[in-house]
């Protein structure tokens, strides 16, 4: 275990290296210049100027001298400082990352749980009543782009209600949990539910589909024959193999939006990682951008390493090896 643990951390520094070259390299490729960006209709006057921004920033130095600087900081704790605000990279992200790690694991939970429990229902009860309405909640799910359902929900649970003067959801805007943990899960609810809705259709799709399949196989069959309850077969022996699909997936889903939920923090007026992002790429805020990048890098490593050992958890014959 040691050992598997050692090697995926190994490989796991590996890639967020290669992508840290990766992302840097792009900023040298791309036509733009960030001390003309920054110094906007003064650039043009003032070439003088150009040249002393672009020293300041030390991007009149060779490439591979500003990817040393940058990992030498990097290993220090220090992402840099952004071209337009001139604020810590670090305390940027401070900032952003708690209102994108509410909006993402709330919704994760909300998806996980209604998801697997709506996919075993189904898959228990296949061509029933209820296993249709799961196939046509879940294609309904997946049809619905994001934004869509985010706008839809704006309007009937915030500004319909509203009109109607109840005051029960807030359009937008993030209230710290330590601050007020009641109005923190106000403003969140209306996101929750529109990250949740249409990832849990995945969710329930492929739990149906694999308990499916595994209430097929021989070790069910073999636990049947024993004349051991269904509801135990079911849940304990069928759901612990079926899940693993699952792990990877959730796993996945929730490395990606931790790195930022571009589109509905865009919607409610959420100032995570994502709005931050397309902010950064906006004005061509290499530090950000880099950064940003290499949290979600971060992310999904550490979540593939976790799944990997969910794997053993759920099912006792699988061995890591």
């Amino acid at each position: 275990m040691l050992r598997f643990l050692l090697r995926r951390l190994l490989t796991g520094l590996l890639v967020v290296w290669l992508i840290s070259v990766i992302v840097f390299a792009l900023f040298f490729v791309a036509p733009h210049d960030v001390a003309q960006l920054l110094l906007g209709k003064f650039a043009a006057q003032n070439q003088q100027l150009v040249a002393t921004v672009t020293h300041q920033l030390g991007l009149d130095q060779p490439s591979y001298v500003q990817y040393g600087h940058f990992i030498g900081r990097l290993l220090h704790g220090d992402l840099g400082y952004s071209y337009y605000s001139h604020e810590p990279v670090t305390t940027l992200i401070a900032q952003a990352f708690p209102v994108t790690a509410s909006l993402a694991l709330g919704a994760a939970v909300i998806w996980l749980v209604l998801g697997v429990l709506i996919g075993v229902l189904s898959a228990t009860r296949p061509r029933s009543l209820l296993d249709r309405g799961a196939t046509l909640f879940a294609l309904l799910g997946l049809s619905f782009p994001t934004f869509v359902l985010g706008l839809l929900l704006l309007y009937l649970l915030f500004y319909q209600l509203h009109v109607a003067g109840v005051d029960l959801f807030p359009g937008g805007g993030y209230v710290p949990l330590t601050q007020d943990p009641a109005q923190w899960a106000a403003h969140l609810v209306l996101p929750w539910i529109t990250l949740a809705v249409a990832t849990m259709a995945v969710y329930v799709r492929l739990t149906r589909g694999q308990l499916i399949e595994t209430l097929g196989e021989d070790f069910i069959r073999t636990a049947r024959a024993k004349g051991l309850r269904e509801s135990r077969v079911t849940y304990r022996h069928g759901l612990r193999a079926a899940l693993i699909p699952v792990v990877t997936q959730f796993g996945i889903d929730v490395a990606t939006l931790l790195g930022g939920v571009i589109v509905t923090e865009q919607v409610f007026g959420l100032n995570g990682l994502g709005r931050m992002s397309v902010q950064a790429v906006t004005n061509s805020d290499e530090p950000v951008i880099i950064a940003v990048v290499l949290l979600a890098a971060v992310f999904v490593v550490v979540a593939n390493i976790v799944v990997d050992l969910l794997y053993a958890v759920l099912d006792p014959r699988i061995r890591l090896s």
